[in-house]
């Protein structure tokens, strides 16, 4: 199975799982203070950056499988993990399957909403995703005005004027050309609610980060994920939005090693 991914560091390895249309350049923010203190091996999932697409169903359960298998190809079964928002979600799913990976940080992970909160996440995302594809052609442009960005990516960062250009710009245009976005994102959301854990089960740390100023996954869906996963450590963002390492990169690389140190 061919997964690209990069390597940067030296020490114990630390796997990355990127978010829906995103690729491992959206961990930029964090990985130069990552790889000082660890291997750091950030993946582009099947369908998504650089990564193709696998045959076959288009899913959830496919993209778990695919990371499994990726760690057992490179000899990583037990790493500790790292996910954002989809990926999130994908490392509790892979943290749930128990010795899969090793410490787990999920960070403002998706599927734990109720009600009409799917509808809004779907809308939301379906809708800035049709306006990315429709503004391609000025997107260099578009990157390069905070005030612009701040209109394109208020569902996704609550400080997007202060984001770099270039990162804007490599995700804004993986979410407009990911083969698989479409399909995953209504796998996503027609899903049934993440799967939990017993009490007792985990054997490593995990950690459930939230952004308190989440306008895709509102902060009260982390109390149903930490439901999910009781013996999970719930840790708030301040002043952050869905992508805690954009709006708080020194705050949430801390996390990250403190939670895999050992």
């Amino acid at each position: 199975m061919l997964i690209n991914y990069v390597r940067r560091g030296e020490g114990k390895p630390l796997l990355l799982v990127h978010g829906l249309g995103s690729s491992w350049r959206s961990w930029q923010t964090i990985m130069e203070p990552l790889a000082a203190k660890r291997s750091v091996v950030a993946i582009d999932l099947p369908g998504f950056g650089k990564s193709p697409p696998l045959a076959g169903e288009v899913s959830l359960k496919t993209l778990s499988n695919a990371i499994t298998q990726f760690l057992q190809e490179h000899d990583l079964v037990g790493t500790d993990a790292v996910g954002s928002s989809m990926g999130a979600r994908l490392v509790l799913e892979l943290a749930r399957r128990g010795g899969v990976v090793g410490s787990v940080v999920s960070l403002d992970p998706g599927g734990f909403w109720a009600g009409w909160e799917r509808h809004v996440f779907h809308t939301s995302f379906w809708l800035s995703v049709r306006m990315v594809r429709a503004l391609q052609f000025a997107m260099p442009l578009i990157a390069t005005q905070a005030r612009l960005r701040a209109l394109l990516l208020a569902p996704f960062s609550a400080r997007p004027d202060a984001l770099a250009p270039s990162l804007v710009l490599e995700e804004m245009r993986g979410y407009a050309t990911a083969p698989w976005f479409d399909g995953v994102l209504n796998d996503l959301v027609r899903a049934s609610p993440p799967q939990g854990i017993a009490p007792g089960s985990l054997t490593k740390p995990l950690v459930i980060g939230w952004g308190r100023l989440d306008r895709l996954c509102f902060p009260r869906q982390a109390v149903r994920a930490q439901q999910a996963f009781p013996d999970a450590r719930l840790h708030w963002f301040e002043r952050c939005g869905h992508f805690p390492h954009w709006d708080a990169p020194e705050e949430t690389a801390r996390l990250i090693l403190e939670t895999t140190a050992d």
